[in-house]
């Protein structure tokens, strides 16, 4: 069902990639836990895969706090290529996807979640909280505050894990987080 989802993916949005490679979503398609980030960097876009690269690490580091392989869980991302700006230099960087590439995505996002149908979503920051639950959504408040998506689906907000990489000062919120999360997970 995935890849059905995936095919009609890129047959409507290839025109929209500007060359940029499509990063799908990975991972189990019946996993109890998803994880949705904003959109794929330099590293995911170059190897076509979801979190592969500093913020991966970080995720992989959640991981093993949670006590869960990498195998048995979905991470996706709201936008499925990567935003990026160009500076006078002429360097590629990252962006923030814009409010027009999220609201591309979106529905693409909700088949997805639809199709692996997972009892928690762990949110990574704004851009997939806002993306399912409106802009008045803000990470700072939400962060490990259960929501719910539909009657079968909660949603977990957390920092992105590349917010530990510019703001070292989260680590400690975060870990109450994670934590947080380990106790649900444990008791579903």
């Amino acid at each position: 069902m995935i890849n059905s989802l995936n095919s009609s993916m890129l047959t409507a949005l290839q025109h929209l990639s500007d060359g940029r490679k499509i990063v799908f979503g990975e991972g189990n398609q019946n996993a109890m836990l998803m994880f949705i980030g904003e959109a794929p960097g330099g590293d995911e876009e170059r190897l076509g895969r979801p979190f592969v690269g500093k913020a991966g690490k970080n995720l992989d580091i959640i991981l093993e706090k949670l006590e869960i392989n990498r195998e048995d869980v979905y991470i996706s991302n709201v936008v499925k290529v990567r935003p990026t700006r160009i500076s006078l230099r002429g360097t590629v960087s990252n962006r923030a996807p814009n409010e027009d590439e999220i609201t591309i995505f979106t529905p693409w996002l909700n088949d997805e979640i639809k199709l692996i149908s997972p009892k928690i979503i762990a949110t990574l920051g704004n851009t997939p909280l806002q993306a399912l639950f409106g802009s008045e959504y803000k990470i700072g408040y939400y962060h490990s505050i259960m929501l719910d998506y539909n009657e079968k689906t909660k949603v977990f907000p957390l920092y992105h894990p590349a917010s530990l990489i510019y703001k070292p000062d989260l680590k400690p919120v975060y870990e109450q987080d994670i934590l947080k999360l380990k106790r649900i997970l444990g008791n579903l």
